[in-house]
């Protein structure tokens, strides 16, 4: 695409990498003012307007006629791209357990991980299609030859949208119980589709109707009560005040931010590096060349074409699959995400240093062997880190209020290790190169995860948000309030059985939001109930004793 604004062969890597920067530059800027508008107007909203701002700038990025067209596209791209955050912030609100942490958060870098495979396959597929498919596409893209693949996204960003509006549910805790129009239009839609319990004759319009009339029916004996939990309610409910730096950026969240930056930015120059050095012509006549002086004064690469080293990362991708979706729950489970993350750490120092030896092995069959161990090597790695550090950062977090803040923060430092990081590992490439040192980008990428291998062991896993071994020691009062609640749940299961089975009954927890009550039947009965539920506690506060 470079090369179609008419710039020089020898100059086209550079703006590449130029195009590549303002975009992770831009997500630096703009991360943190998404993750603070999540905290203050809710994870749905702000994801579905990230995603159509990310879907606009991507058809812009298609039409380019101009580099500096692309350059702002991209820019405006990476302002838009606010949320991986956020996402990860409701992974972790949806999933507050630890125990179920590993499983969740392997989910969302698993699918990055296709996309990462299929998405470029997909993207040189359909560029130039004027050029490849003659007979198909016309002229229209002949003056823009890279609008389709743009084109084709927005559709999968469309796809995306859809589906968020009608059942992404909300997870921040002042907003998920608002009434959400979008979730109950989609429950709507799945109504056809939804399968009657056996027995149930009811439609929805009887169903609504019997349960209004049963409520009404018990209205007024319910409404003192109902009043005074109200009241209570309100007076319960503090009001959150401003966030405060120390919210934020508590001792052990700085830790995390370090090393997922330090992470970011030496294992994105790897990715970036490897092709390169892939590609680079070997180096012939080594044992008679003057410059050469083994083992540390050497260069060159492989020498391989494209589509080898294509193949190369394709292996690598597949095998990154496997182990995120297969080995990391399980280990992460077993062994703890901490003592995971000091294991991978210093597995990335040995996978750069071993790299540029590579090229010295004899054939290209044991050259690509070796580079494809040391690639493993740099895999099993990275797919354990990133999600380790995520989980906790998440866990790290002093209140769920903070941690949409907390998590654009992270992608803010992570984007700046994703700009810096190539910068670096291309410079001293060239550096290496000219000198003869070919060690030189790869010895340095290994300091810098030598660093990040450090941080970690300051690092202390923390509880999260969903609870310890702690909790067991309440007070009887709060236990006495638990059962009281679970037996009213078990009551009102009971008495959903008596208002029929159909499809508005079978939509759980939102049937609230049409305007009915959980239990319509909690009248009279409901305040009688009552007194012999907390008859049952006394047994259950004695076996605590």
């Amino acid at each position: 695409m470079i090369e179609s604004f008419g710039i020089p062969t020898d100059q086209v890597s550079k703006w590449a990498g130029v195009t590549s920067a303002v975009y992770s530059l831009s997500q630096a800027v703009t991360g943190i003012a998404w993750g603070w508008a999540s905290d203050s107007f809710g994870r749905k909203p702000v994801i579905l307007a990230a995603m159509i701002c990310i879907m606009s700038t991507s058809i812009l990025f298609g039409f380019s006629r101009t580099l500096v067209w692309a350059i702002v596209a991209r820019s405006l791209a990476g302002a838009s791209c606010g949320n991986v955050g956020i996402i990860r912030t409701m992974v972790a609100e949806m999933v507050p357990y630890k125990e179920l942490q590993p499983k969740a958060f392997s989910v969302m870098p698993l699918v990055w991980t296709i996309g990462s495979i299929f998405g470029p396959s997909f993207g040189g597929a359909l560029a130039d299609p004027a050029l490849k498919y003659p007979k198909v596409f016309g002229g229209f893209f002949k003056t823009y030859p890279f609008a389709l693949p743009n084109l084709v996204g927005a559709a999968f960003f469309l796809v995306g949208l859809s589906a968020g509006t009608l059942y992404l549910r909300e997870t921040l805790e002042n907003r998920k119980d608002q009434r959400d129009y979008g979730i109950i239009f989609g429950k709507l839609l799945l109504l056809p589709f939804r399968r009657k319990k056996p027995g149930s004759k009811w439609s929805l319009v009887e169903e609504q109707s019997a349960s209004l009339l049963k409520h009404s029916r018990n209205s007024s004996s319910a409404s003192l009560s109902t009043d005074i939990d109200a009241q209570e309610n309100r007076k319960a409910v503090p009001v959150a005040a401003p966030l405060t730096y120390r919210e934020v950026f508590s001792r052990q969240s700085n830790l995390n931010l370090l090393a997922y930056s330090l992470l970011a930015l030496h294992s994105l120059a790897y990715d970036q590096l490897l092709p390169i050095f892939m590609h680079y012509p070997q180096q012939i006549d080594r044992s008679t060349n003057p410059d050469v002086h083994l083992p540390f004064k050497f260069s060159g690469g492989f020498g391989l074409n494209s589509d080898r080293i294509g193949l190369l990362f394709t292996v690598y991708g597949v095998v990154g699959m496997l182990i995120q979706f297969f080995a990391f729950p399980w280990l992460a489970r077993h062994y703890g995400i901490l003592p995971c993350l000091k294991i991978v750490t210093v597995m990335f120092p040995i996978a750069y240093i071993i790299t540029p030896f590579t090229a010295l092995l004899p054939t290209p069959t044991t050259q690509q062997i070796g580079i494809l161990i040391a690639m493993m090597i740099k895999c099993w790695a990275g797919i354990f880190a990133f999600p380790c550090l995520t989980i906790l950062l998440t866990n790290s977090a002093v209140s769920l209020r903070v941690l949409g803040t907390l998590n654009g923060v992270a992608v803010s430092i992570s984007a700046i290790g994703r700009a810096a990081g190539p910068a670096i590992g291309g410079y001293t490439f060239t550096i290496g190169v000219q000198k003869g040192y070919g060690i030189m980008p790869w010895w340095i990428l290994a300091c810098f995860g030598i660093l990040g291998a450090i941080a970690p062991w300051w690092l202390v896993e923390m509880e999260g948000f969903g609870g310890g071994d702690d909790d067991d020691s309440n007070n009887d009062e709060t236990c006495q309030d638990e059962v009281i609640h679970n037996d009213r749940e078990e009551d009102d299961r009971s008495d959903a059985v008596l208002t029929g089975s159909g499809p508005l009954a079978e939509m759980g927890e939102d049937h609230d939001q049409f305007g009915i009550e959980a239990n319509p039947l909690m009248g009279s009965e409901g305040l009688s109930n009552t007194t012999s539920r907390s008859s049952r506690v006394a047994p259950f506060n004695s076996s605590l004793g």
